[in-house]
């Protein structure tokens, strides 16, 4: 029977060949034909190939356990801490709130002309638009008309004639009294065009380099309207010298017939509602009365838009003025506006006109003195 690992210590016995051999060393080795031999060097292979298998496979597993130890270690420190650790050492973050950049005009303006007049409504678009507190033109703050977050559309104020040709820079601030920015309208590229775009950074990696953009500023430049100037220049010619040559006098209320001769000065032609027949003298009520010329500007949108006194940053040169000095519904007098300045203290009006002859009287004035309400009419 073969030896197994189990009995190592057995002495061996080898078969006796002959009666006179003698006894063989532990240390000799056997014949090389023996069976024995043979097995027994398999079996002690085998028991080492299992013994280094099994010492390999006990390393393994002794290895992954101190690594999963050491993984947990942390955790275990961590949740042994977590009680000595107070409310105070946890850290809180809070997500950063939105910086307000603030409004941004990104467009030209609407009009890049007006008259020195005034009343011209001036259309800018951008961003945020709707914090836009004041407009500016030429240092004279000007009337904000309507604003949301898209666009801010602002009334140029008048300024004297000396004006004429000159540019006015247009300045927006904020309710912090801040400018507000002015950048480069944005590019619209037409259908069909082709664009190169650069390499640099979009195809090499490389750093883009930072497009410069000129600083951009607002103006507007003031010029003349020939029909306002054609009305105006009517009024201050005939304002005290009447022009009893082209059209009659009317003693005692010239104011109104005054008023629709200024407004054929200006282009306005008869209709059969308002005219005068410059050979029989004769006219309608709306030429020559100051309530019918009301109730005929007040039917006629494309013409006149009625405004009261608390609208005067709306009113213009060449606008009709009336004035109720009794409060009592109907209108007393009829003048032309000749001059409107617009201050931080708010606006100020003054008219022309017959009656009371003048070229510049000033509407609060004229209120003081005269007592009861002005209202308007702006002129189309």
């Amino acid at each position: 029977m073969p030896l197994t690992p189990e009995t190592p210590e057995t002495p061996l016995r080898p078969h006796a060949t002959s009666r006179t051999s003698k006894p063989r060393h532990r240390a000799e080795p056997l014949p090389s034909g023996s069976t024995l031999g043979a097995s027994f060097r398999r079996t002690i292979a085998l028991g080492c190939t299992v013994a280094i298998v099994g010492v390999t496979a006990l390393a393994a597993v002794a290895a992954g356990h101190d690594a999963a130890s050491a993984d947990t270690a942390p955790s275990a420190a961590a949740s042994t801490a977590a009680p000595e650790a107070g409310a105070a050492d946890t850290v809180e973050t809070t997500p950063a709130a939105p910086v307000d950049a603030g409004p941004t005009v990104t467009s030209e303006l609407s009009v890049a002309t007006a008259p020195f007049t005034g009343g011209t409504q001036v259309t800018v678009t951008g961003e945020d638009l709707d914090e836009v507190a004041a407009v500016s033109v030429g240092g004279a703050p000007a009337t904000i008309v309507a604003a949301d977050e898209g666009q801010v559309t602002f009334a140029v104020p008048a300024t004297v004639e000396a004006a004429l040709g000159t540019t006015a820079p247009v300045e927006l601030t904020d309710v912090a009294g801040e400018p507000v920015d002015v950048v480069q309208p944005t590019a619209v590229v037409a259908a069909g065009t082709s664009v190169v775009q650069p390499l640099e950074g979009a195809l090499t990696g490389l750093p883009e380099a930072p497009v410069p953009t000129a600083p951009r500023s607002l103006a507007l430049t003031y010029t003349s309207d020939p029909a306002i100037d054609a009305q105006l220049g009517y009024v201050l010619a005939y304002w005290s010298e009447y022009n009893t040559a082209q059209y009659p006098v009317i003693s005692g209320y010239d104011c109104a017939n005054f008023a629709s001769q200024s407004l054929i000065a200006r282009g306005w032609a008869m209709d059969g509602s308002w005219y005068l027949d410059p050979n029989s003298g004769a006219m309608s009520p709306s030429w020559a009365s100051s309530t019918a010329l009301r109730d005929y500007l007040a039917a006629r949108p494309d013409r006149a838009t009625p405004l009261d006194d608390t609208q005067r940053d709306l009113v213009k040169v060449g606008d009709i003025a009336q004035f109720d000095w009794d409060d009592s519904g109907d209108r007393d007098h009829t003048a032309i506006v000749t001059r409107v300045e617009h201050t931080d203290a708010g606006t100020k009006v003054w008219v022309g006109g017959h009656t009371k002859d003048a070229d510049y009287w000033d509407v609060d004035t004229a209120l003081a003195t005269g007592g009861g309400t002005a209202s308007y009419f702006s002129i189309s």
